[in-house]
């Protein structure tokens, strides 16, 4: 589906800013679900 095509490189880039994205977002649902947890404590 897209028109250009990306260096292998590139792609690696992109997909590895990608996860760090992910990452950072399960991090904070991790916190999220580790203080709901210990708050029921």
């Amino acid at each position: 589906m897209k028109k250009v095509k990306l260096s292998f490189s590139e792609l690696m880039k992109e997909n590895k800013e990608e996860l760090l994205k992910d990452r950072e977002q399960m991090e904070k649902i991790e916190k999220r679900l580790e203080e709901k947890y210990v708050g029921q404590k």
